[in-house]
């Protein structure tokens, strides 16, 4: 990373965005603005940070069709430290695959579905969650792609986990499991006489301060 007239930059070349330069301008503030209307009335601090500019030569593969446009980010740590421009850019760049991903386990895997009262309950269903998608990963080579008219063809081994949670039954068959079989049981008879679960624990609200 080369500094010249307190101007950090950055050159590099990546396989998907070609050639890629970064340049960051250190000390630098937002505006500050009071509002009549809102907050304390009082002076606002000032965030001093380092402003990023990301130009890539061209957009990888699928989004090639689009002209690149330029990324201004802002970064902010603690006084005294130098943010690293390699590691930022490609930070920001990996956050829409992160989005997607939480989208995709909370609408189809069900990962805010559950209602549990514990922490720990909460953190082992998020583990199964994420074991599931992993097990969804591992199969992407192994099962067809089952493709609406309207949708992208992909390669073989390069279906999105959307595509492959569409057509992982069908491999369910072929593997098996090592469940018994389920055994057809009539009424059930409930929770015993006279037997209380107990209320479930209340948390405190959080509310904003005045």
């Amino acid at each position: 990373m080369a500094v010249a007239s307190g101007r950090l930059r950055w050159p590099c070349e990546d396989a998907g965005y070609g050639s890629v330069r970064v340049r960051a301008w250190a000390e630098l503030h937002p505006k500050v603005q009071n509002h009549e209307g809102r907050g304390s009335r009082g002076p606002l601090p000032i965030a001093v940070g380092t402003l990023i500019l990301v130009e890539v030569e061209r957009l990888p593969r699928g989004e090639s069709r689009r002209e690149p446009k330029v990324l201004w980010l802002w970064w902010h740590g603690p006084e005294g430290t130098t943010p690293d421009l390699g590691l930022i850019w490609r930070s920001y760049v990996r956050r829409f695959d992160l989005e997607h991903t939480f989208r995709f386990l909370k609408q189809s895997m069900g990962w805010t579905t559950p209602r549990v009262r514990h922490p720990e309950q909460a953190d082992r269903w998020s583990w199964l969650v994420v074991a599931a998608y992993t097990q969804l990963r591992l199969a992407r080579a192994r099962v067809a792609d089952l493709r609406l008219p309207w949708e992208r063809r992909y390669e073989a081994g390069r279906l999105t986990p959307v595509r492959v949670h569409r057509a992982v039954s069908s491999l369910l068959v072929h593997l098996g499991t090592p469940a018994k079989a389920p055994k057809p049981c009539g009424r059930s008879p409930g929770r015993p006489k006279g037997s209380l679960s107990g209320r479930a624990k209340r948390y405190p609200a959080l509310k904003r301060s005045a």
